[in-house]
């Protein structure tokens, strides 16, 4: 009974109400349309100079003391709740990068201010999913990460030691190799390399297709595997959650309707009293 009083006595405060205000959907949007704002207005101070360059300067200052009251806004209403929220903490690091100083030989970091362009990535709860299941994913990719460079690193051995004296341009050294079969495992010009190591090794094909089949086609794959599992992940618990919400709605409506049948015995007890009164 104290918590129910409690949640209806919440948004009385100020900081029930600030936050009900940061909750409402047309404040979301609000700051969603400020920041894809901020983003053109940064893209355009990149083309302009002199009297527009100035205006645009003020703009995106007075754009700035928006996100800043936004932030003060959420942090008075979640108050030491709003530190252990990655995503606030990553909104405060983006806002706080216009603050860094930006003259003499620190004059580069105003380029940063771009980042706050990011923040589109708190405000959309789907971009937000996307970026969840990515960290989710980041330990398997890790994995598959070390295997490519275990391949990479025994297929530049190989290729140094078998084509490193005809083929100075793309296999002379490890460190050469490595480069070239990277650029082979993007797909960017493998065959005109294959074709120009196979004018001294006609059967080098074999190699390339191997390493090609087994790179590209095998480890790469397996970084959209985990990536996959990690979003799959995001939505089944999104999924409990949601399950767990309609049980906890069902169970205060359960409450509701006991509430309101005990409502009703009291109503009519007291009828029945008053009418044995009235009869005595």
């Amino acid at each position: 009974m104290n918590q129910v009083i409690g949640a209806e006595a919440e948004p009385r405060t100020l900081r029930g109400r600030v936050r009900i205000l940061l909750e409402r959907t047309w404040f979301s949007r609000l700051v969603l349309s400020v920041i894809l704002a901020n983003a053109l207005v940064l893209g355009a101070e990149t083309m302009v100079t002199g009297t527009a360059l100035s205006v645009l300067h003020t703009i995106d200052h007075a754009m700035l003391v928006f996100f800043v009251v936004e932030l003060l806004l959420r942090l008075f209403a979640n108050g030491r709740r709003f530190f252990t929220d990655p995503w606030s903490v990553f909104d405060l690091l983006v806002v706080g990068v216009a603050f860094l100083p930006a003259s003499g030989s620190l004059s580069a970091l105003r380029a940063l201010r771009v980042l706050r362009v990011l923040r589109v990535i708190t405000v959309v709860p789907s971009l937000r999913r996307v970026v969840d299941g990515l960290l989710r994913a980041v330990p398997g990719m890790g994995a598959v990460g070390a295997l490519l460079i275990l391949v990479m690193y025994v297929s530049a051995v190989i290729a140094t030691g078998l084509f490193g004296e005809t083929s100075e341009e793309y296999f002379g050294s490890l460190w050469i190799s490595l480069f070239t079969l990277f650029q082979a495992m993007t797909g960017e010009a493998w065959p005109d390399i294959a074709r120009a190591v196979m004018v001294a090794h006609p059967s080098a094909w074999v190699f390339f297709v191997l390493y090609i089949l087994v790179v590209s086609f095998a480890v790469l794959n397996l970084f959209i595997a985990v990536i996959v599992s990690g979003m799959e992940e995001i939505t089944d618990e999104e999924r409990k959650d949601d399950e767990q919400k309609d049980e906890r709605l069902d169970a205060l409506a359960e409450q509701n309707r006991e509430i309101l049948a005990e409502l009703r015995a009291l109503r009519a007890l007291r009828a029945t009293v008053g009418e044995d009164r009235a009869d005595s």
